[in-house]
């Protein structure tokens, strides 16, 4: 003989359930906004036209005191020279 439902059972059909579905869908969209932010509105410049705060500052060159970048460099003179 089964019990009949209590007043627990019912109120986690009518009231628990569905926050907890409102609480998983918002949440899965909320993830997909910040993927989509991160990976691809972050980088067009529409985007950072109209956000300003979000371009990026200019990246500095590194100056070219290392060995393979004298190298090139080299390579590059003796080339054009010749």
């Amino acid at each position: 003989m089964a019990l009949p439902p209590s007043l627990w059972d019912y109120s986690v059909l009518i009231l628990l359930r569905p926050l907890l579905a409102i609480a998983f869908t918002l949440s899965l969209i909320f993830l997909g906004w910040v993927l989509a932010w991160k990976l691809v509105l972050g980088h067009v410049p529409l985007v950072q036209e109209i956000l300003k705060s979000l371009r990026k500052k200019p990246v500095k060159q590194k100056p070219p005191t290392r060995r393979l970048s004298r190298f090139y460099s080299g390579v590059a003179n003796s080339t054009s020279g010749s």
